[in-house]
């Protein structure tokens, strides 16, 4: 259990922190690879609703079943798959447009928008530090559900870390840009890109000192359907419409079905 625990706190921090890449990525190009872009979060949408159908959702109701019988066990498990679509369509609801973390603003959406580099930008500082909580906020769950994934699965763990590191870099770039276009500053646009994704690992700690002790099969299997109805939710809400908005020839739909491959692949190696 103590090598699932590092474990499971070690692969929270790595997606968690993945934010920063994509602050990274912002600060290094003058143009925005959109065909990157597009292809990256189609592939994150096929790596989590891959997982979240064929592993997930299927590890949640053995383990409601196993729990509370074969009949109450299967209407839990979709009770709980739906109500992480709620729970994360609520949270949502509740994030303003601007702010959203998944509402991409590329240097060219800057530019257009006749923001320089170094002018200081109160509006856009504001979208900057907004979007940053929303991510935030989006990724306490996720933490959540990476640690207690990998304590119950460590190979679903990392495939779950994986899936959420990916759609983690377009997140950090969503909070750079308008940052760095706001103030000039890189340091401070990491700086807050790197800190909104901070909320992951806390999540996981909490899943530590409050779930931790109540852990077993019941648990497991409602936190489970909620983790895959809130990747699923997350994939066809978001991530999929925002990589259609960069798409080229169909490039979404590539990465879609690349990422479902590369995530079947890596389930089949570790059977």
């Amino acid at each position: 259990m103590s090598e699932n625990l590092l474990m499971a706190f070690g692969l929270t921090l790595l997606a968690g922190l993945s934010t920063g890449i994509g602050s990274m990525l912002a600060f290094f190009t003058t143009h925005t690879n959109k065909k990157f872009l597009s292809v990256t979060l189609g592939f994150s949408a096929g790596v989590m609703i891959y997982v979240s159908m064929i592993e997930i959702f299927v590890k949640a109701k053995d383990a409601l079943v196993n729990a509370m019988g074969t009949v109450p066990g299967n209407w839990m498990t979709v009770g709980g798959f739906f109500a992480g679509m709620l729970l994360i369509a609520a949270i949502d609801k509740y994030i303003p447009k601007q702010s959203n973390p998944h509402e991409l603003r590329t240097v060219e959406d800057m530019a257009e928008s006749g923001y320089g580099a170094g002018t200081i930008q109160p509006e856009l500082l504001k979208m900057g530090t907004f979007t940053a909580l929303a991510i935030a906020i989006h990724n306490f769950p996720e933490g959540i559900a990476t640690f207690t994934s990998a304590l119950q699965d460590p190979k679903l763990g990392i495939a779950i870390a994986v899936a959420i590191a990916i759609h983690n870099i377009p997140e950090g770039i969503a909070v750079s840009v308008p940052v760095y276009f706001a103030t000039g500053d890189k340091k401070k646009a990491f700086k807050l890109s790197f800190l909104s994704g901070l909320a992951e690992p806390i999540g996981a700690f909490v899943a530590y000192l409050f779930l931790l002790p109540f852990l077993n099969d019941l648990v497991f299997g409602i936190i489970f359907a909620a983790v895959a109805g809130i990747m699923v939710f997350i994939s066809l809400d978001e991530l999929l419409p925002a990589a259609k908005k960069y798409d080229e020839a169909h490039l979404s739909i590539y990465g879609l079905i690349g990422g479902m491959a590369v995530m079947a692949l890596s389930l089949l190696l570790f059977i």
